[in-house]
């Protein structure tokens, strides 16, 4: 039998109406038998519940009667729009929509991120370490929230999970969940101590997801948090205010030149779209940073610092540069 407290607050949202379940018969039937005269003996008559059974459904508790008895409650479904939710679905690969390339995305879209069924719950609050940039010549696809090792990370939408992993199956992300939303977004959280969810689960927005943690390629507990759109990403802080947890607004409109590495929240539309793609040059025998500078019209000091490293760098054969 399930005894935790998460077992009680169903009990107690069930019965004093807060929760949005509804009440079975044998409920009712509980309320029947305890409505009697004030004058009567009732202390053999109470039926009371005494604990709840979890079953195959998250959804759906058995309760357990004092006298023997039980009954299912069935709580709440977030109310999900299927309608192209599963389109490219893959519980086996990281990403969707891999043969989906960012010119072939509409040049915008209307996102409705809540109404007045659907809610927002932010994953974690708190003040970024790294935002959506290039970091030491590789893209950084999202924000990372320092945290605690086991703080609860929480889903911001209703949606429904996509992948679950762990070790080298997902790379730098550590212990990673990603879940779709109805509105087509992806949100993506990394570097997880514990996975809450598995490949499938309906969770509501504000359900517990996931325990922060420093799985992965990191360098201190944090949660690695990403937005993404037909697979491609873009600045999460497009979305959250993540110094309050609140909302940017209700209506989120995607545009194309959002999808690019350097394009942030903030930014004006002109600042945005003239944003220069990355380049990259792959170090060769007899290479050097002046050479590779005066090569790509650009300088030394302006390479160091795109790459994060030092001018007196010792360069490898094979290793990736960004010159621009």
């Amino acid at each position: 039998m399930n005894k935790s407290i998460f077992s009680l607050a169903v009990l107690l949202l069930a019965f004093t109406g807060v929760a949005r379940a509804q009440e079975p018969d044998s409920l009712s039937y509980f309320r029947e038998m305890n409505e009697v005269n004030d004058d009567a003996d009732t202390s053999m008559m109470l039926v009371r519940p005494i604990d709840t059974v979890a079953t195959d459904d998250k959804y759906v508790k058995i309760i357990l009667f004092n006298d023997h008895t039980w009954d299912y409650i069935e709580l709440e479904r977030p109310d999900i729009d299927t309608t192209g939710l599963f389109e490219d679905w893959d519980i086996e690969s990281i990403h969707a929509f891999r043969d989906v390339k960012v010119a072939d995305l509409p040049e915008s879209v209307d996102l409705l991120l809540v109404d007045s069924s659907h809610q927002f719950v932010a994953p974690m609050i708190g003040r970024r370490s790294s935002t959506f940039k290039y970091r030491r010549g590789r893209p950084h696809n999202g924000v990372d929230l320092p945290l605690r090792i086991g703080d609860t990370i929480r889903s911001p939408f209703d949606g429904v999970v996509r992948y679950v992993g762990g070790g080298k199956a997902t790379g730098g992300y550590g212990n990673l969940v990603v879940i779709r939303h109805p509105n087509g977004l992806e949100t993506y959280y990394g570097h997880l101590s514990e996975r809450l969810v598995v490949e499938n689960d309906i969770v509501a927005a504000g359900e517990p997801i996931g325990l922060g943690g420093s799985t992965g390629r990191s360098t201190g507990p944090h949660l690695h948090f990403e937005t993404r759109y037909m697979g491609k990403p873009f600045d999460p802080e497009r979305v959250i205010n993540f110094d309050n947890g609140t909302l940017r607004d209700t209506l989120l409109t995607l545009k194309r030149h959002y999808f690019n590495i350097g394009s942030h929240y903030g930014m004006s539309d002109k600042q945005s779209k003239n944003v220069t793609a990355a380049q990259y040059y792959t170090v060769k025998k007899g290479d050097t940073l002046g050479k590779i500078a005066q090569k790509h019209h650009t300088t030394v000091n302006a390479l160091c610092k795109l790459n994060g490293i030092s001018s007196k760098k010792v360069l490898r054969i094979g290793q990736r540069l960004r010159v621009r």
